[in-house]
């Protein structure tokens, strides 16, 4: 099986990209992404534009989903802001939101009017189907840089277990898991970087 560069070479040549880049690319994601764009971001960004390394894009992510708002948003303004500043959060966000909003109001539309026909609703749930498919896959690309990692690997878990089995409420869980985590990781950085 064989790995993708970005995951075998953390180290792997990047490239900066242009305010036109970032629009061009969040539009790509924001055209193609039904049913979720973070796994097809993830892609975008590491294994085809080189942009970020798989540690720096699931580091980022980590942010992105402690602060409010959605994560390919707030993903969309980090990236851009991280290599263009001010002016490339903005292509990079209008880039993500401005087809998806026209489809969204079109499909709307439609939907009101053709709601109650059972097609539409086998439609809805095929997607439904695929969007937890391609959820899936991203988290197990999220979660390879963890693997060698115990206490990462751990705290996952523990998420996973409040938030889906336990029912707990997401910002508690995030209040009392996010410092745990932070200093988890900092004490074992601690510990590779003492002679």
């Amino acid at each position: 099986m064989s790995t993708p560069a970005s995951l075998a070479d953390p180290e792997i040549a990047r490239t900066e990209p242009t305010v036109a880049q970032l629009f061009s690319g969040f539009l790509f994601l924001g055209l193609i992404g039904f049913g979720g764009v973070l796994p097809l971001a993830r892609t975008m960004v590491v294994e085809q534009r080189h942009w970020m390394s798989g540690k720096e894009f699931t580091d980022l992510l980590g942010l992105c989903q402690f602060l409010p708002g959605g994560n390919i948003i707030n993903m969309s303004v980090a990236i851009g802001l991280k290599f263009r500043g001010p002016l490339g959060a903005l292509a990079a966000l209008l880039g993500l939101i401005a087809a998806p909003t026209a489809i969204v109001i079109g499909l709307g539309i439609l939907y009101d009017h053709y709601q109650d026909d059972p097609h539409i609703r086998h439609l809805f749930a095929g997607l439904a189907a695929a969007a937890a498919g391609l959820l899936v896959a991203m988290a197990v690309k999220i979660a390879l840089p963890l693997r060698r990692k115990p206490a990462g690997i751990a705290i996952a878990l523990l998420c996973f277990l409040a938030i889906a089995i336990l029912r707990l409420p997401l910002l508690a869980t995030m209040l009392v898991l996010a410092p745990i985590s932070v200093l988890a990781s900092w004490k074992l950085d601690k510990g590779e970087n003492t002679p």
